[in-house]
């Protein structure tokens, strides 16, 4: 039992879940703060255009009330909430960018291809013993 709880203390204290945890309890805050700014301000507005408070909007078939305003509002949390999600995730990119940019050294001149014969000043392969113009052997200071 004592090696089950040990590992489930490493398991929930290890950075990620940490991370997570306060992630969902500022996203539950933050939550929070979007639905007032929807049903408080955001609704009321558009409810001047449609004379009603919009999740008041309520469609009766038979006996059942279709409740589409709260639906509605629902939406319009959700697109804040992801617009604010995509603009935080952005920053955040740029910013974890900015800290990569840093100079990439220079990349090393890369041995050269060809070379020229000594003795008929042809342009030769680099790695050639021989020269396929003049057929002169290539001593070893010449390759």
């Amino acid at each position: 039992m004592k090696k089950f709880l040990n590992e489930f203390r490493d398991f929930a204290l290890r950075g990620n879940v940490m991370d997570l945890a306060v992630g969902v309890i500022i996203g539950a805050a933050f939550q929070a703060i979007i639905n007032s700014l929807v049903n408080d301000v955001i609704s009321p507005l558009i409810g001047l255009v449609a004379n009603t408070d919009l999740s008041y909007m309520v469609a009766t078939v038979g006996d059942v009330e279709i409740r589409y305003g709260a639906f509605i509002t629902a939406v319009i949390n959700f697109v804040i909430m992801a617009l604010i999600i995509f603009l935080i995730v952005k920053g955040m990119n740029a910013l974890a960018d900015k800290g990569k940019k840093k100079k990439a050294p220079a990349p090393a001149a890369a041995a050269p291809a060809t070379k020229i014969c000594p003795y008929c000043k042809s342009e030769i392969a680099a790695g050639a013993t021989r020269c396929p113009h003049c057929t002169s052997q290539l001593d070893k200071g010449n390759r």
